[in-house]
């Protein structure tokens, strides 16, 4: 669960200076940076959009630059923007362009990477690697280990389009709504989303499909400590490994327990939970006051103003504006 959340950042860094910009991601991300092979002099500028979870990054320059990323402690998934990248990873080498995503890493202790680039953008967006497995991994698992990716390629074209839809959406509502998404809810959900999106991008180790003993664990008591779970700590940062591990069973038995007896999925229960948390506040908020519905929805972990609308007035009946305004 997580701590108070820091406001958004949007940081720039630009150097002529090589070296030193080595030493600025270094320092940013960890690990060992290295810029070289290109124009001494050449410009370099980095873009940063920060949480307290994950980042992105733009980087941008006119000439020919090439990177050398050694043992980097975090995820980072990388997007040509406006040129191609030539890069080198475990003896294989690629070429990525526009368009396409692809892993600057798939562990904490990777060989080292080569990158190189002519005069560009590219974009990439990180995120600490135990993040994956507060989405894929068991709570008490029965095959030990973090989530590893296996190859830096996506598994599909479906699957990269829907990262890229993810990492555009995200940027953007940080950059536009830095207040809505400096929510400790809404942080923490949009954290997982990214998280889950590259899970499906790319190959990996993680096993989300039951297995017997899963199925054994599905019963009706797993549920019920799922549920006290969820409605005591729906205000709360919560994911799916928090609830996995409060019922006593693993991340896969635990959605197979909800569809099998509630008909739902713990996202979706801890979601009509968190709605009537966002009912009850609209019903009483002063509607003199200048309160928002988005910033109520915000409040209840709901980032997404059009989905929120679309959840309330399922569940009532009536657009959440009314309740605030008390239309009848």
């Amino acid at each position: 669960m997580a701590a108070s959340p820091t406001p958004p950042q949007h940081v720039l860094f630009e150097t002529t200076d090589h070296e030193w910009a080595g030493e600025y991601l270094t320092g940013v991300y960890g690990g060992k940076f290295r810029l070289g092979m290109g124009k001494k002099g050449a410009p370099v500028r980095f873009s940063r959009l920060v949480t307290d979870t994950f980042a992105f990054i733009t980087a941008t320059h006119v000439a020919d630059i090439g990177y050398i990323l050694e043992s980097v402690p975090m995820l980072m998934v990388a997007r040509p923007r406006t040129t191609p990248v030539d890069y080198r990873y475990g003896g294989a080498e690629y070429r990525f362009g526009p368009g396409e995503v692809h892993l600057s890493n798939t562990t904490e202790d990777h060989p080292p990477i080569q990158a190189r680039w002519h005069n560009g953008a590219v974009q990439a967006v990180t995120f600490p690697f135990p993040l994956l497995d507060q989405v894929a991994a068991p709570a008490e698992t029965r095959r030990p280990g973090p989530v590893r990716f296996t190859d830096v390629c996506t598994t599909t074209r479906d699957g990269a389009h829907q990262l890229i839809a993810t990492i555009d959406y995200l940027a953007t509502s940080l950059r536009d709504r830095p207040e809505t998404m400096n929510e400790p809810l809404v942080k923490g959900a949009v954290a997982r989303l990214l998280a889950a999106a590259t899970l499906t991008a790319f190959p990996n180790t993680a096993l989300v499909d039951p297995t017997i003993e899963d199925r054994h664990d599905a019963h009706p008591a797993t549920l019920r400590r799922a549920i006290a779970f969820i409605d005591d700590h729906a205000h709360l940062d919560i994911s799916t490994a928090d609830i996995a591990a409060a019922a006593h069973v693993s991340i896969r038995a635990l959605p197979y327990a909800f569809r099998r007896h509630r008909g739902t999925t713990p996202t979706g229960y801890l979601r009509q939970a968190r709605l009537q948390h966002a009912h009850q506040d609209l019903l009483a908020a002063d509607p003199t006051t200048r309160v928002t519905v988005t910033e109520i929805a915000a409040r209840w972990g709901f980032f997404h103003p059009g989905r929120f609308a679309h959840y309330y007035r399922t569940a009532y009946g009536r657009p959440p504006c009314q309740t605030l305004r008390r239309d009848t």
